[in-house]
């Protein structure tokens, strides 16, 4: 079973139940059958300061990704921590589905490059 944690900062209402069921089939499709994931829709301030204190880029972005416990095997019976996906709304131009795809494949070990776009646009489509 996966846990989704979300917590909406940002001033801007988000489709909660809808990011959920997103998040949770990109995660099956992934084959990722348990763990736990937090969500955090965060202000432009926020999500600012998360880039310049964890990249040492000073600017505004639409998600940030910290994974934690990544594919590596775990003990038995101890919970998965997948990482937490930061999303600021305001900073999203179109859909939301985009960003939090790409905060997700960070999560489980995409780096940016051909297979990581690919890996995106069938799990957009």
């Amino acid at each position: 079973m996966i846990q989704v944690e979300l917590v909406n900062r940002s001033g801007i209402g988000v489709a909660d139940a809808e990011m959920r069921e997103f998040a949770l089939d990109i995660l099956g499709c992934e084959n990722v059958e348990g763990g736990e994931l937090g969500l955090w829709f965060v202000p432009p301030d926020e999500i600012r300061a998360l880039k310049a204190e964890h990249l040492g880029l000073d600017e505004i972005t639409d998600v940030l990704s910290f994974p934690m416990d990544g594919t590596a095997p775990l003990a038995e019976g101890q919970p998965r921590a997948l990482g937490d996906i930061f999303i600021c709304p305001q900073v999203v131009e179109n859909s939301w589905r985009a960003p939090l795809a790409h905060g997700l494949l960070h999560l489980l070990g995409y780096e940016h490059g051909a297979r990581m776009s690919r890996r995106e646009k069938e799990l957009l489509t």
